[in-house]
Parts: structure tokens; sequence; C-alpha cells
């Protein structure tokens, strides 16, 4: 049977989502405690790939495995289970079962992201946010990032070299918000390239201290150059916020 689970993790410790040689990753740390959990080697599929430092309130992955409830009665228990073995900055909110088809990247309708900005400096929020030390202008970089729906091919925000066999992408939202103290960048799209969401955030940046204008905002977008985009920021102050999917894919 195939399941997915719901966590959130802190990322500030961990090389990012996928698992690599000789570093701590958030998918290991999964499938080594499923894996003993379960009796046998568990693989476990994320949603996306989030970068070093990068946090997520909301991750989505999957596992197959037969026995279960044989082990544990119900997804609950093993739920609760995994809680206690991972450390405490990767939190298991719940696990289901879904369709035999269902996948958790290729399902995925959209993913949100968020970046988080301050002003000021706050010791309390340092882990969590970047600051920035110069006044932004947000409502021109709230007009550029209404650009961003008006392109597809997103080539000069992906980090080279990278295996992706696309760089389209369809944004559906793009905006800054003020929440306190703090400025909020929110951006939903079908699909993210690696670095993305870092390479627009710092672009956008480029354009709210008035180093570029949109027109140049939107000549970089055109020109699919990932050295004419602006600087990436850094991935503490990102977080995967959101994944959705098609009900169908849910078991009753």
């Amino acid at each position: 049977m195939r399941y997915f689970i719901y966590l959130a993790y802190d990322g500030t410790r961990y090389h990012g989502w996928q698992i690599q040689p000789n570093a701590d990753t958030i998918q290991e740390r999964l499938m080594h405690a499923l894996t003993l959990l379960l009796g046998s080697d568990t693989e476990v599929i994320g949603a996306g790939r989030t970068d070093t430092g990068v946090n997520a309130s909301l991750m989505v992955a999957h596992f197959d495995a037969t026995n279960v409830e044989q082990r544990y009665g119900n997804a609950a228990q093993l739920c609760h289970k995994l809680n206690r073995m991972l450390p405490t900055d990767i939190a298991i909110y719940d696990i289901v079962p879904v369709a035999a088809e269902a996948h958790a990247r290729f399902s995925a309708t959209s993913r949100t992201y968020q970046y988080h900005i301050t002003l000021e400096r706050n010791p309390f929020i340092r882990h969590y946010t970047y600051r920035y030390p110069m006044p932004l202008d947000f409502d021109l970089m709230n007009q550029a990032a209404e650009r961003l729906m008006q392109y597809t091919d997103f080539t000069s925000f992906s980090k080279l070299h990278t295996d992706a066999k696309t760089n389209i992408c369809h944004v559906t939202h793009a905006r800054w918000e003020q929440h306190g103290n703090e400025w909020v960048f929110t951006i939903r799209a079908d699909r993210f390239l690696r670095n993305m969401v870092r390479a627009v955030v710092g672009t956008l940046l480029d354009v709210g201290r008035g180093a570029i204008s949109i027109d140049d905002f939107c000549h970089i977008i055109e020109r699919k150059d990932r050295c004419a985009a602006g600087t990436s920021v850094p991935g503490n102050a990102l977080f995967l916020t959101d994944i959705t999917y098609p009900e169908n894919i849910m078991k009753p």
C-alpha cells in the first residue's frame, strides 16, 4: 500500500531534502527511521527538493509498505512512533493511505513557497528571516512580481547544470505582503526549478532598491541566462508552505 507523509522541518542543520553522500539530509533521516520501524528497506520520495538550510512548514512524501497495519494497527500509530524516533527539528503531521498511482512529486498540482525579509535588527527572528539593510520599494517589487505570470520559461532563475528536462513553470501567484515587522513574498506555481525562488527574490530586491527597472526585470527573464539575474538570497528565510493534489488520489 502507498502512503503519503505530511511533515515539517527546520532545515538549518541539514543539507536540503535529497539524500547525498557524506551529508545529513531530511530524506535520509526519514528513510532510516521508516526502515527501522517497518523492518525492511523503505524508499521515501518527496514532492520536491529543498536546498541546504531551507525550511518546510509542509512537505509531502510517499512510501510503500505492506505491514503498517500488522505492526502498528494503523498509520496514526506509525506517525507517533516516527515522531519519537526523529530529531525534534523534524515533525510528522500525518500518514495517510493513497491510491497506488499517487506520486508525491508528479501528482502535485501546485507548490507554494514563502520568503521572509525584515528591515530591522531582531535577534529573535534572525534564523528564519533575511535582514535587508536598506529601504525597499515593495510597490515596485509587486509590479515586477506580477510580470512573472506572463512568462513560462524561467531559465534565468534556475541553478546551472541541473537534471531538469524543462525549465517551463506556470506561476499563478507572486506577491509581497507586510506581516508586522516582516515582509513575506508568497509564490505559487505548478513546479519550481532548482534555486528558482531564491533567485527570483534576489532579483526583485534589485528592483526594490532601484538597481534595475521593471522592464529590466522582464528582459532578464527573456534572456534565459542565469548570469543576468540577481544574486540568490540566503536559504534560511525560505519556507515550503503548501502542496496540493487532486482529490481522487486520496483514499476515502
